[in-house]
């Protein structure tokens, strides 16, 4: 079992889950740093120390494909280097219809998978449907939902797009799995 909850100085953070009211505890100073990622040519991210928001890896003009990867590899060093990461969730690839994206998706989780392993990082994929039932209740939720479910998680900080949100979501999926 992963700790990820501290016992001194907890920020309580509040979520209202129908008719019960959870508390998760969330401390900036624990040992354990996690990074949600929701993974595409915008890619979501949260961390535990109370940043995130999105990263644009999409490929710009004259560059080959393998570009968008790179930059996901630089972005992920720059957390890694600059906050720490022990642990990264992200969103696996859902069902796609079409087949150029499932191919980059796959890619996207390669790379991720890469750099985890590389840097010693223990990663998790996590299934869209369990983070769209932890946040709001249906595994059908709509990217509106999504943002209104994860606003509540950062307090004052803006939502940046339903990437951002759905990291957001992971994020204390994640604390309140491993807690």
């Amino acid at each position: 079992m992963i700790c990820i909850i501290g016992k001194h100085d907890r920020r309580r953070w509040r979520q209202s889950w129908g008719r019960k009211t959870q508390i998760i505890f969330h401390n900036p100073e624990t040992k354990m740093k996690v990074l949600a990622l929701d993974p595409a040519t915008k890619t979501g991210y949260e961390h535990t120390n109370g940043f995130g928001g999105v990263w644009d890896c999409s490929i710009k003009k004259d560059e080959s494909s393998g570009m968008r990867f790179l930059r996901l590899y630089a972005h992920l060093t720059d957390v890694y280097e600059n906050h720490g990461i022990d642990l990264v969730l992200f969103e696996s690839p859902g069902n796609k219809k079409f087949i150029r994206s499932v191919v980059i998706q796959a890619k996207i989780q390669g790379t991720i998978e890469l750099w985890c392993t590389h840097h010693n990082v223990e990663y998790e994929p996590i299934s869209p449907m369990t983070i769209k039932v932890f946040a709001t209740g249906s595994n059908k939720s709509t990217k509106e939902e999504m943002i209104s479910a994860a606003k509540p998680f950062i307090g004052r900080r803006k939502v940046r797009g339903s990437d951002h949100a759905d990291a957001i979501c992971l994020l204390q999926w994640g604390l309140k799995q491993y807690s």
